[in-house]
């Protein structure tokens, strides 16, 4: 997830980049096509999936529908999203279901080196920023103001946070601007990494169940907001621009209207498929419903089945 990166590692130099997609890049599920006419024409593509369980539940959908309606073979790559947009240029990724944003990199690989073209909106809405869980907010609710968070320092204290109140994100990897706006907001506070989507989310539960203390990074769409509605803690307000500087940022994450990037090779073939990819829309609701189940452990086609099941209109104008 941003502004210079949701997930944007640093990767030192092409040879890296590539060793990383080829020997990282962990293939999580592929599913053979069945033996019917329609497998021929369709073929074969592999779609980045990054580490959030919400992508997860576009990639789930997407590969079911592409298999039992169309006859694709579909394989799923774990990565990260700046490796992500690297595979276009080695061949190594056709598909990415849900980009935020990354203007520097739809720069690179888009505009200059040509190897990839927009395939339109998800439909879906994504939200970053800071969020307490819905006892503090309740029990404190001027916290929901940053003016105020100085004055918690102390609550907020832990281990990590070396004496100063802890701000926790989650994935490294994932668009973030939090240590610039700790900064630039004169905040006594350290961000400090939970280190995956899990662990964010272990957190922010045992906070709410035990009553604990916490501030942290957070998004939307997000099934675990169902359970546990979080509240989101105000900071200045975005306009356009007032991220552009990623060491001066000084104001809240941009909202941002989710959208699809695909290789231009993938976008040059006559795969049915292409359609698939830029017809697929759904929204937050839709994503948080197979999400929930994801994350209950349930198969990636189990989940997308029951989705497609119930949802048949909608599957049918992805198909057109």
């Amino acid at each position: 997830m941003k502004v210079g990166t949701r997930w944007a590692t640093a990767m030192a130099g092409v040879a890296v980049a590539t060793l990383l997609l080829a020997g990282c890049g962990k293939k999580i599920e592929q599913t053979e096509a069945p033996a019917t006419a329609a497998a021929a024409p369709c073929g074969s593509f592999t779609i980045a999936v990054n580490p959030w369980v919400g992508y997860e539940a576009n990639a789930a959908v997407v590969q079911y529908v592409a298999k039992t309606k169309l006859g694709c073979t579909v394989t799923l790559k774990e990565l990260t999203e700046e490796v992500s947009w690297q595979g276009f240029a080695n061949g190594q990724v056709d598909v990415i279901l849900e980009n935020w944003g990354h203007n520097d990199l739809k720069q690179k690989y888009i505009e200059q080196q040509k190897v990839a073209v927009e395939s339109g909106l998800t439909g879906n809405k994504g939200i970053i920023g800071w969020y307490v869980p819905p006892w503090l907010a309740k029990e404190h609710p001027d916290i929901l103001d940053y003016k105020n968070l100085n004055k918690y320092a102390d609550k907020f204290k832990t281990s990590e946070s070396g004496g100063k109140g802890q701000l926790l994100d989650g994935d490294p990897s994932y668009v973030t601007n939090d240590e610039a706006l700790v900064k630039n907001l004169g905040l006594n506070f350290k961000v400090v990494y939970a280190g995956s989507e899990d662990a964010l989310i272990a957190a922010f539960k045992k906070a709410e169940a035990e009553k604990t203390w916490l501030i942290g990074y957070f998004y939307e769409p997000q099934w675990f907001l169902s359970e546990v509605a979080l509240q989101h803690v105000n900071l200045p307000p975005y306009t356009p621009g007032c991220d552009a500087d990623a060491k001066k940022v000084a104001c809240d994450y941009q909202p941002y209207d989710l959208d699809k990037i695909v290789s231009k090779k993938f976008a040059d073939s006559d795969s049915p498929a292409v359609n698939l990819i830029k017809n697929f829309t759904w929204t937050n609701d839709d994503q948080n419903s197979v999400a929930i189940d994801i994350s209950k452990k349930v198969s990636y086609e189990d989940a997308a089945k029951k989705w497609v099941d119930a949802n048949p209109d909608k599957v049918a104008a992805w198909l057109k």
